[in-house]
């Protein structure tokens, strides 16, 4: 039986993706004076913002650089990503059926703080692992496996929905039943080189197989 159900973040929750685009093109010319795209971003994607510009950044700054991003993100936020209120509604019926709800991102703490509290989703999660509370990013398990242990649920219970092969990998390794989406407008796997159990294009698509599908 479904009793948990445990959520990537930038581009599955929350339309981020361009705000992080921005602020790492930010970052990478202010301290680089180089020019890189979203596909060189995405493809760098999978520790923490800070790992990012501790891995590939050129300059010595990187600290002062973490901070330049910490900066960027917060003040475009409200300029780049709109609270969408078809996710909201999702949230909000999942609380109303009792579902634990928890958040797997290889985002840091601190951005993801910004955009839940922007955002005003804070208060729907049981469970939140970030980027900076696990040694191993996705595609590793550990962070799914981390809500699990905290949540006390076992991998027949939980589903893990994201947008990129990364979060299918960590959910098939983690044990548990995992679901592509590209609900929102922008998403980091046009295409799926790992197969999810289930592919979803809107949200009101997964509430009707709520019931059905995903709670056999």
């Amino acid at each position: 039986m479904l009793r948990t159900i445990i959520f990537d973040f930038d581009g599955t929750l929350a339309d981020t993706l361009p705000l992080c685009y921005y602020s790492f093109q930010n970052v990478f010319w202010q301290f680089d004076n180089k020019e890189i795209t979203e596909a060189e971003i995405l493809s760098m994607f999978g520790p923490s913002e800070i790992g990012i510009i501790h891995e590939n950044l050129l300059s010595e700054e990187k600290e002062v650089a973490v901070e330049r991003y910490y900066e960027c993100y917060e003040e475009k936020h409200h300029d780049y990503v709109e609270r969408n209120h078809e996710i909201v509604d999702l949230l909000i019926h999942l609380k109303k059926q009792g579902f634990q709800l928890a958040i797997v991102t290889g985002k840091a703490r601190r951005s993801l703080d910004i955009s839940l509290k922007a955002l005003g989703l804070v208060s729907f999660f049981d469970c939140i692992v970030a980027g900076d509370d696990v040694m191993k990013p996705k595609p590793d398990p550990e962070g799914i496996l981390l809500v699990l242990n905290t949540l006390h649920v076992n991998a027949n219970e939980a589903i893990f929905i994201g947008d990129s092969d990364a979060d299918i990998l960590a959910g098939k390794q983690a044990d548990v039943r995992t679901i592509g989406v590209q609900w929102l407008p922008n998403y980091q796997s046009a295409t799926f080189t790992v197969q999810p159990d289930y592919f979803i294009k809107k949200t009101d698509d997964f509430l009707i197989s709520l019931h059905t599908t995903f709670s056999k």
